[in-house]
Formats: structure tokens, C-alpha cells, sequence
């Protein structure tokens, strides 16, 4: 168990979305101090999980991070969505049944609206697409 399981908890019991929290309140919640850089650097607070310990405690929790503020030492957390549900589920919740998937990848990660317009729009073979709009521009 991680000393930052408490951190877990806590978030958990929290009964909004999004809630503010100072860091003291974060710590009474831990039972220890943060750690000096808690305090100095912002990016502390990242949400990437390969930041710090105490990172994948809120991540694992269901919460990510936002408007640090260092001066005031407090952080607000915001509920997370879960992870994206199984492509399956995805057509099922859009009333859709097998036959009816627009790709035929059964694995894909995607939301099948992806890629809908693909093909729809043409460019002439000789079509600069990064000629200036206006080549007169700027020049006046």
C-alpha cells in the first residue's frame, strides 16, 4: 500500500465534482508534510502519471489536477470520466448492431465517427496547398 492511499480516500469521499483543497488539507489527509517542491513548482502538480508517487494516487482515484496555485498553496481536483468503454458498448449505446459498424475493426480505440468524411474532399493534382492564400499580403 502506498503511503499516498489516504490521498485516495480522501478524494474519494469528497462529494463534488470539482472541489478546491489546500495543501494542508492534503496533508492532514496524508498524516506527513508535502514535499518542499510541492510547495516551488507548479509542475509538481502535473497529472502525468510518471511525475511522482502521489500523482498516480489521485489519477488512480478518479481526479486530476487544475488551477494550482502556488502563492495561495491550494489545488483544485476535477472528477475524471471514466476510461473510454469497449468499442462494443459504443455501438450498442448508439443503437447500432454489428452489421451496421462503419469499420470493421473490432479493436479499435476510436470513436466511430472518426474518420467519416474520409475521401469527401478532393485536390487538384496541381494545387499548391502551401502557397499563401493572398501572396500580396504584408507586402504594402
Amino acid at each position: 500500500m502506498s503511503k499516498y492511499a489516504p490521498l485516495a480516500e480522501f478524494l474519494k469521499a469528497q462529494g463534488s465534482v470539482i472541489f478546491s483543497c489546500s495543501f494542508s488539507e492534503i496533508e492532514d489527509a496524508l498524516g506527513f508534510k508535502l514535499p518542499p517542491s510541492a510547495y516551488q513548482h507548479r509542475a509538481w502538480w502535473s497529472n502525468n502519471p510518471d511525475n511522482n508517487v502521489m500523482t498516480k494516487a489521485w489519477l488512480a482515484a478518479g481526479f486530476e489536477t487544475m488551477n494550482v496555485n502556488i502563492e495561495e498553496h491550494s489545488v483544485f481536483f476535477r472528477k475524471i470520466l471514466p476510461p473510454n468503454p469497449p468499442i462494443e458498448a459504443t455501438f450498442r449505446a448508439a443503437g447500432m448492431s454489428d452489421v451496421a459498424r462503419p469499420f470493421s475493426a473490432p479493436h479499435a480505440a476510436h470513436h466511430p465517427v472518426l474518420g467519416a468524411l474520409k475521401g469527401t474532399i478532393r485536390v487538384a493534382v496541381d494545387f499548391d496547398l502551401t502557397a499563401p492564400a493572398d501572396p500580396d499580403w504584408g507586402t504594402e
